[in-house]
This record gives C-alpha cells, structure tokens and sequence, in this order.
C-alpha cells in the first residue's frame, strides 16, 4: 500500500476509534499527556538500543497521538490535522532561508544561530523561550547551553570548561563542609550543569551518557543479586565487603565480554 493510502487509513482509523470506541471517546489533551510522554520515552530506549523494529513502532505510537490530539482540536473548533501540517511547513521553509532563500551559511553552527535570530522575529521574547518547562533537568541543561551558545555565549575551549567544573567541585565541598544544606543543593546543581556543559564539549550526549551507566548499573546489580543467590546469601543479609566482592566478580566478566 502506498504512503498516501496508509496516512488517509490511519486518520480513518484515528476517526474511529474517537467515534466508536468507549475509551477513545473518554480521552482529552489531559488524559493522553502522560500516555505521549511515555510512548516518547519508549522511543528514546529503542534509540538508545539503536532497535529499528521498535524504533519503527514507537514512531508509528507517537505518529497515532499526533493524530489524536488534531482530532480533538477539530471537535473543539481550535485547528485541524490539515492546519498542522501546514504551519509546520511553513515554520520549515521561513526558518531555512539558506535553502528556500538567498541566506548563506558555512556550516551547522551558522544554521543554529540563524533558526535563533528568526524566532526572536517571529515574537519570542527570548532565546531561553523555546526551552520546555517539563524537561528532564538534564535534557534541559543541554538546550539551555545550546541555546546561550547561539548568541555567542559560550566557553572557548573545554579545558576552560572543566576549570570550571573544578572551581565548581570545589564551592560544593565548602557549601558541605558549611552545613548549610539549601546552599549544598545549589552548589551539587552548579557541579552537575557544568559536567553538562563539558559533555557538550566532548561532543558527548549527557542525558544518554547517564541512561548508559543506569543500563549498566542495573544489569552489574542483577548479576550480583544472581551471584549471592547461587552462594545461598541475599544481599541485605550480607556486609559491604561482600557484595563489593562479587561486584568486583561481575565488573571482570563484563570487561571479558
């Protein structure tokens, strides 16, 4: 089936199950919020795994909430899937002016500060306006810097970068050794910002790099749990030292592998 027949059956489809199906026609745009931020989520681990099958799924999930949400705007008189297409189309072409323009631009970098200069045209009252409130705190880290660097605000070098994850290290040990713990908060947030801002340097994606550690952390403690087991122990019955040692064992069948 070709793609013009597959999109027009999936809206019919969309259609319904608004129209027919008890649960679909309960649904609201506050209803299917946290659904979509899950079905996102889904999509970034068959990302992470680099899984095309799921990756191919996920998209299809996320595809279906996008035609959800158009088709309760058009019951409530706020826009259409038509409508959607269109600004997006729109927002496409004013916004790569060196492809449907007489704009020139030398690289990637050049392109970023140029989608940047028009939003601030279209309205936005800042370069921080696009950032979304809902984020992952590290995710957001990421844009912020990506945003600030647009306009120029930006470390030259990442060894100036982890002077300043240093200096940060450092008011954090003094934030702990004052007691105040409202300061160490904030300090412990300046130190993590900073390692953002150096794995942008490293050209490193922090939120994945971290959602890598959580893999393997998970799989090493599994093991270790599978281990004790087998030596007739459980871990809350056993002494640091002991579970540090069969850590020791998993961390070297790792490496083997």
């Amino acid at each position: 089936m070709e793609f013009n027949e597959n999109f027009v059956r999936l809206v019919q489809i969309m259609d319904d199950l608004r129209e027919q199906c008890p649960w679909d026609k309960k649904q609201t745009i506050q209803s299917l919020r946290a659904m979509t931020i899950e079905e996102t989520y889904e999509l970034a681990d068959a990302i992470t795994t680099v899984d095309w099958e799921n990756i191919k799924e996920e998209l299809g999930d996320i595809l279906l909430h996008i035609l959800f949400y158009a088709r309760i705007a058009r019951e409530q008189n706020q826009f259409t899937l038509n409508d959607v297409l269109e600004t997006i189309c729109n927002k496409l072409v004013v916004r790569h002016p060196h492809i449907y323009g007489n704009v020139v631009v030398n690289d990637e970098e050049d392109v970023k500060k140029n989608w940047e200069k028009i939003k601030l045209k279209e309205g936005k009252t800042s370069v921080m306006s696009g950032v979304p409130v809902s984020l992952p705190a590290i995710v957001k880290a990421t844009r912020i810097q990506e945003k600030a660097k647009q306009v120029g605000f930006e470390w030259k070098v990442a060894n100036d970068v982890w002077s300043k994850v240093k200096e940060e290290m450092s008011e954090l040990q003094q934030a702990i050794a004052s007691g105040n713990t409202h300061e160490t908060e904030e300090e412990l947030g300046d130190v993590l910002f900073s390692l953002v801002n150096y794995a942008r340097f490293l050209n490193v994606d922090a939120e994945n790099a971290l959602e890598q550690t959580n893999k393997k952390f998970i799989h090493r403690f599994t093991r270790m749990e599978t281990l004790a087991k087998e030596q007739g122990k459980h871990l809350y019955d056993m002494e640091i030292e002991e579970m540090d040692a069969i850590w020791n064992i998993v961390k070297k069948e790792n490496s083997v592998a």
